[in-house]
């Protein structure tokens, strides 16, 4: 009898950068190197802006992602307040990938700072260790990486090997490992779904494993009481897919250092937000389908409105007609502190889903 050799086993890793916006800042400039560093806006703190990313200093006095500026500054008056800077972070991005594929795995990018690999190994922890040296010894950069059976599991892995280490979550040690904790622990669910979970009784990961799937099915429907039953058990895709990312649509935004008052002013700042927005449409070379107005109310109270288009196009005319015609849903009287504009476009492989493509010449779009 000839002797079979058992091919070595599929894992999936993820890999997420440490502090990643705050470490290239400090690589910048070694001398804030153990200092609290918070990225944000112009990296000014008398500016609406909010916090972008925080070192783990500034993280212990209580900084966050998300964080008003202002906020986060009183919260650590000692720390450094840098603005953000999107070019320096792509490069140190695309120099991380880059190792990444240079170890021979399957690599999804999953935004700047962290991606999947698909590997087949006997080993993962070695490979994990492997590629945060790789990483380190090319960017000087650290990472944590999770592994897993699937993509949940290695995504919700990482969290606990933060920062710069290495944790295995698979179907072997789920229940043990995330049984007693909260919903909102697991990928995907945020506090309006816990909440909603929280009203079927449903507060832990073990609770949401053992709920009945149609309960789940009628509270979110079809399609997502599914997956939320799927995601109590930690099931979930394992294929890591290295096609390249082609984005649905372009988004802009501005938060105004004074709020806007009149119609005029707003409807002044939406035709900015047109053009900045079909500026990034036009070098995708793919036209508009809808577009959707995010508008925050002073002091803090955010609503969207959408539209689907007539026609797809890149005109400007008839975008500026479209998003004007969305400003005519917010509530009158109400001052403006923060407008954004998403244009989605028809993806690569769609037919013209409106109709005819209207076209501006590149040239004439501005």
């Amino acid at each position: 009898m000839n002797d079979v050799t058992t091919p070595p086993r599929p894992w999936v890793l993820h890999v997420d950068m440490d502090q990643f916006i705050a470490a290239v800042e400090v690589l910048r400039r070694p001398e804030l190197a153990g200092r609290p560093v918070i990225v944000g806006g112009r990296g000014d703190p008398t500016e609406r802006a909010v916090v972008s990313t925080a070192s783990y200093e500034a993280r212990a006095f209580g900084v966050g992602s998300g964080m008003p500026l202002r906020l986060a500054a009183r919260k650590a008056p000692d720390a450094i307040i840098l603005p953000v800077d999107g070019p320096a972070y792509t490069a140190a991005s695309e120099q991380v990938m880059n190792v990444l594929r240079s170890t021979g795995a399957v690599v999804e990018v999953l935004g700047w700072d962290e991606a999947f690999l698909g590997i087949s190994t006997d080993d993962p922890e070695r490979w994990a260790r492997e590629t945060q040296a790789a990483v380190l010894a090319a960017t000087h950069l650290h990472c944590s990486i999770g592994i897993g059976d699937n993509k949940i599991r290695a995504k919700l892995a990482t969290g606990f090997g933060k920062p710069r280490g290495i944790f295995r979550l698979t179907a072997d040690n789920w229940s043990e490992v995330m049984g007693e904790r909260p919903t909102i622990e697991l990928w995907g669910v945020g506090s309006k779904v816990s909440k909603r979970l929280s009203g079927l009784g449903i507060h832990t990961v073990h609770e949401l494993a053992a709920a009945d799937p149609a309960v789940l099915v009628g509270e979110f429907g079809p399609r997502m009481g599914q997956w939320y039953a799927d995601l109590g058990h930690g099931r979930g895709s394992s294929v890591v897919d290295d096609t390249p990312w082609v984005a649905r649509g372009h988004s802009r935004e501005t938060t105004y250092q004074r709020n806007l008052v009149t119609r005029a002013e707003v409807e002044d700042a939406v035709r900015v937000l047109v053009g900045q927005v079909l500026e990034d449409v036009l070098a995708e070379g793919r036209p508009v389908m809808r577009l959707t107005l995010k508008v925050r109310y002073a002091p803090f109270f955010t609503k969207t409105f959408s539209r689907k288009l007539p026609a797809v196009t890149t005109d400007r005319a008839a975008l500026e007609e479209a998003a004007l015609s969305l400003v005519d849903k917010m509530e009158t009287g109400r001052e403006i502190r923060l407008l954004g504009l998403r244009a989605e476009m028809i993806m690569p492989a769609d037919p013209a889903e409106a109709g005819p493509v209207k076209t501006t010449p590149i040239r004439g779009a501005f």
